[in-house]
């Protein structure tokens, strides 16, 4: 009962800290914010801080662990049941984690340090490509498209477009969005 307890403060104190570096970034830029600044905002002090996190990059990049597990396992949903031809599980769980959560991505991506937020999210998007293409083709692979190539594409097409659809509202909507983005990665431009 009492490691339980400690557990849950421990998560309040982390998302206490994330909701005050939101709030802050949203305020006021993220170059800007001093880890002083968030121990203020969140009501703690700077060895809570440090307890938790060895600085305030890693604090920002924290916030993508929780996207990147939810899209791990959605993807894990997605090839246990997945037909022939379906693929890119994890896409429908991103857009609609974006649109519940616009404000962090805007967080992450802008007001400045968006290289941080960028390269992570880029990698856990490339960690699930990468894991989809080997469970499609597994051993059974060409050399006529190098494996790395599809992966980079496919990333870059997906923070292109979410960017996008995050810019323009989050319209149309995340099963929408995901439709289609499936519709060109697996079928392509030409099938237009």
């Amino acid at each position: 009962m009492k490691k339980t307890a400690v557990d849950r403060r421990i998560a309040r104190t982390r998302a206490g800290l994330q909701h005050a570096l939101i709030a802050l970034i949203l305020r006021k830029g993220y170059d800007a914010i001093t880890v002083a600044d968030i121990c203020a905002e969140a009501n703690v002090g700077r060895s809570t801080f440090y307890l938790h996190f060895a600085s305030k990059e890693a604090l920002k990049l924290s916030g993508l662990e929780h996207l990147r597990k939810e899209l791990a396992a959605r993807q894990e949903e997605a090839l246990a049941s997945a037909t022939e031809g379906e693929s890119l599980g994890f896409g429908l769980a991103l857009f609609e984690h974006a649109r519940d959560h616009i404000d962090l991505y805007r967080a992450l991506i802008g007001g400045g340090g968006e290289e941080i937020a960028l390269d992570g999210l880029k990698r856990i998007l490339a960690d699930l490509v990468r894991r989809e293409l080997a469970t499609e083709i597994g051993s059974g692979t060409t050399e006529a498209i190098p494996p790395e190539l599809v992966v980079q594409y496919a990333v870059g097409a997906y923070m292109s477009v979410l960017t996008w659809w995050l810019d323009g509202g989050a319209k149309p909507s995340a099963q929408r969005m995901d439709e289609m983005v499936r519709h060109l990665a697996t079928r392509g431009l030409l099938s237009l």
